[in-house]
C-alpha cells in the first residue's frame, strides 16, 4: 500500500476503535467469564471455587429450571408465530393504497419504541382484577395476572403486540422493494388477489420472513423485562409464566448464586444457537427449492 492508503486504514480502524472496544468490554469479555464462571460456585462478593460440571449436574436435575424452559418454548411456539401473521397482515394492508397510511404506521410501531416498563403498567392496569378495562368490557372479575390457567396467556397477548410494529415496519420494507412489475404481469394473466399474495408476495418476501423470524424468536428466548415486571418478585404464579432468563435473574441477583445462574446462560445460550442455525439451514433449503 502506498501512503494515502495506508493512512485512510488507520483513520478507517481509528474510527472503528470505540465499537470495537465496547463489542470486546460488554460483549466478549463478560461471555468467557460467564463460562469460566459457570464452573465455580459464585457468590455475591466475587469469592469462588472451581467445582467442576456440578452446575451443570444440577441444572439437569432442576424441575424449576426446566418449567422455565419450557414456559420460554411455549412463548416462542405461539407469539412468534401468531406475531408474524399479524404483522404481515398489516403490512400487506398498509403497502395498499389506503388513506392515512403515514398515521397508521405511526400509531403501530409506537410499541416498538415504548420503555417495557411503560408496556408492563399499562396491561398491567387493563388485567386489574378491581378495575382493568378488560375486566369491565366483558362484565367479568377475572383475575388475569393471579390465575394459573389465564397469567400465561396474557403475557403472551402482551409479547404479541409490543412486537407487531417492529415486525411490521421490516415486512413492509420488504414488501415496497417488491417490484410492481411482477404484480402487472399477474394481473395481465389473469391472477386475483391470493393467488399474486402466494405466487409472488410470500416468495419474494421470504428472506424477510426468514430475519424477522430469526429475531423474533431469538428476542422471545431472552424474554425478561415484560414477565418481570407484571409478574413481580412475589407472584404465586410465577412458575406458569417464568421464562429462562427470569430464573437467571433470580438466581443471580435474588439469590445470589452466580454459578449457577451462568449456568442457565450457558444452557440458553447453546438453545439459542441450535434455534438458529436450524433456521440459517431451512433457508438455504428454502433458497435452493
Amino acid at each position: 500500500m502506498n501512503k494515502k492508503q495506508k493512512n485512510e486504514m488507520l483513520w478507517g480502524y481509528l474510527m472503528l476503535l470505540p465499537l470495537i472496544t465496547g463489542i470486546l468490554v460488554f460483549s466478549i469479555v463478560p461471555f468467557f467469564q460467564n463460562i469460566f464462571y459457570s464452573f465455580t460456585n459464585l457468590g455475591s462478593f466475587g469469592q469462588y471455587k472451581m467445582i467442576g460440571f456440578a452446575n451443570y449436574s444440577k441444572l439437569f436435575s432442576d424441575t424449576k429450571v426446566w418449567i422455565a424452559f419450557w414456559n420460554t418454548f411455549k412463548y416462542v411456539i405461539f407469539s412468534v408465530p401468531i406475531g408474524i401473521s399479524l404483522s404481515l397482515i398489516i403490512a400487506v394492508l398498509l403497502n395498499s393504497k389506503i388513506k392515512g397510511k403515514g398515521l397508521y404506521r405511526t400509531l403501530l410501531f409506537l410499541p416498538a419504541v415504548t420503555m417495557p416498563s411503560a408496556i408492563a403498567m399499562i396491561w398491567k392496569w387493563l388485567y386489574n382484577k378491581d378495575f382493568g378495562i378488560l375486566n369491565l368490557v366483558f362484565g367479568t372479575h377475572v383475575s388475569w395476572m393471579g390465575n394459573p390457567n389465564f397469567v400465561f396467556w396474557s403475557i403472551t397477548i402482551v409479547m404479541i403486540w409490543s412486537g407487531i410494529g417492529y415486525n411490521m415496519i421490516i415486512l413492509l420494507a420488504g414488501l415496497q422493494g417488491i417490484s410492481p412489475s411482477y404484480y402487472e404481469a399477474a394481473e395481465i394473466d389473469g391472477a386475483g388477489p391470493v393467488a399474486k399474495f402466494f405466487k409472488i408476495t410470500l416468495p419474494l418476501l421470504s428472506p424477510t420472513l426468514f430475519f424477522v423470524s430469526i429475531t423474533s424468536i431469538i428476542g422471545t428466548l431472552q424474554s425478561f423485562d415484560i414477565v418481570m415486571m407484571m409478574l413481580g418478585k412475589t407472584s404465586l404464579v410465577e412458575g406458569k409464566a417464568t421464562t429462562a432468563v427470569y430464573m437467571f435473574y433470580k438466581q443471580a441477583f435474588i439469590l445470589h448464586n452466580k454459578g449457577y445462574a451462568a449456568t442457565i446462560a450457558i444452557a440458553l445460550f447453546i438453545v439459542t444457537m441450535i434455534i438458529t442455525a436450524i433456521q440459517l439451514r431451512l433457508q438455504k433449503k428454502w433458497n435452493i427449492d
